[in-house]
């Protein structure tokens, strides 16, 4: 085994083990069938057993205002250790629930949950001891233990004004009321619960956790997408890199109609993989082999596009360090590239300097970048000005 595999699982290791020596100032709490804490709020859709799912909250072993546990937008310079940590220390509570039961008593509460502006106290009682287990999808953030209810009990909760309006409005689409409480300043975290909990549009169900933030970032970019396309073109190439958490990201903005792609790198066994996807004006048009990084990253750069009043074409470069030991979900490559996004660029000569520009900062070759780019290849064979 290589010298980055043995990094990757040294981080990893080393981060596990700081998690279960740090359980000893929560007392007993493996060894106790209840927990009483303060949701951030927050809850969890599973997709094991769809269209049957686990719903439920996840409770920490702590009073008073957790928000900062469930809340990515605020996660930006933490370090991968602290938001594992975050994480791990919230337990989540399940019942098994049909995706179609959003009327129910169990789920009512839950969506009181969602909607709350603060902090909830909470009080759950589990049918025996949840065991101290990791649970990681490279999608949604990890948790910790996970426990069957047997008696749940909330109290405190206050709720957030656009998001009560948009729950009683059953004649709203949800791809209408997802932009209305985006337009109204709702992070998207919460948004993305709103969407899992089925608290939006006219045929409500409820989302496994890892679908509705896809979902909300796709519908999300695609409005901004469409509203760019009537923007004039930049004249110049941008480029934008910014490091966190294991992660590289260089943002190539240049002369073009909208067209995007994104190419992943990262290190598995001491081997390199790739992957990337890639779309013009009429979309993707199939499900991205990157996944939800695809959409994540999209949103970050198309809310810059849009801020601006500017169209260009873009390239979005994300190496994986063996660094990032433990996957903390999509969010932190939508926070990666608004934060890429909200320091000055470079600017180049032309789209081949512009790469130049992009790699510098990555241990991934510009020759290697480029023999997996679809668009960056067929840019290097043409000329910007045969676009237009």
């Amino acid at each position: 085994m290589n010298l980055l595999q043995n990094t990757s699982e040294d981080i990893r290791k080393s981060i596990l083990a700081k998690w279960h020596e740090n359980l000893s100032k929560y007392g007993n709490l493996f060894s106790s069938d209840s927990v009483s804490g303060s949701t951030p709020p927050s809850v969890f859709i599973g997709s094991y057993n769809y269209p049957k799912v686990f719903v439920g909250p996840m409770v920490p072993p702590i009073h008073g205002d957790t928000h900062i546990l469930d809340s990515p937008e605020k996660w930006t310079g933490k370090t991968l250790e602290e938001i594992v940590n975050f994480r791990l220390n919230l337990i989540r509570g399940v019942q098994k629930v049909s995706i179609h039961d959003v009327e129910g008593r169990y789920v009512e509460n839950l969506q009181e949950i969602t909607m709350s502006s603060k902090s909830i106290d909470s009080d759950l009682e589990f049918h025996k001891i949840p065991a101290p287990a990791v649970s990681l999808d490279g999608q949604s953030a990890p948790f910790g233990p996970v426990g069957e209810i047997k008696n749940v009990k909330f109290s405190g909760s206050s709720s957030t004004a656009p998001i009560e309006k948009i729950f009683y409005d059953r004649d709203l689409k949800s791809q209408d009321a997802v932009m209305s409480l985006y337009n109204s300043g709702i992070d998207i975290s919460k948004i993305q619960r709103c969407f899992s909990m089925g608290m939006l549009g006219q045929k409500r169900r409820l989302v496994p956790t890892k679908w509705s933030i896809t979902a909300t970032d796709d519908i999300i970019s695609k409005h901004l997408t469409d509203e760019i396309l009537n923007y004039p073109v930049i004249d110049s190439c941008r480029v934008f890199s910014y490091a966190h958490l294991g992660n590289l990201f260089s943002v190539v903005l240049f002369p073009h109609r909208w067209v995007y792609e994104m190419i992943e790198a990262w290190y598995s066994h001491g081997i390199l993989g790739f992957g990337s996807d890639s779309e013009d004006a009429r979309g993707i048009g199939h499900r991205p082999a990157i996944a939800g990084a695809y959409f994540a990253a999209k949103l970050g750069v198309v809310e810059y596009l849009s801020r601006k009043k500017i169209q260009s074409g873009v390239v979005i470069l994300r190496e994986i360090l063996p660094e990032y030991a433990i996957p903390v979900g999509v969010w932190q490559v939508r926070e990666g590239i608004r934060h890429a996004m909200s320091i000055s660029p470079s600017f180049a000569e032309n789209f081949d300097h512009a790469l130049d520009l992009a790699t510098k900062p990555m241990n991934v070759g510009k020759l290697e970048w480029l023999s997996r780019g679809k668009i960056i290849r067929m840019l290097k064979q043409k000329t910007i000005s045969d676009y237009f």
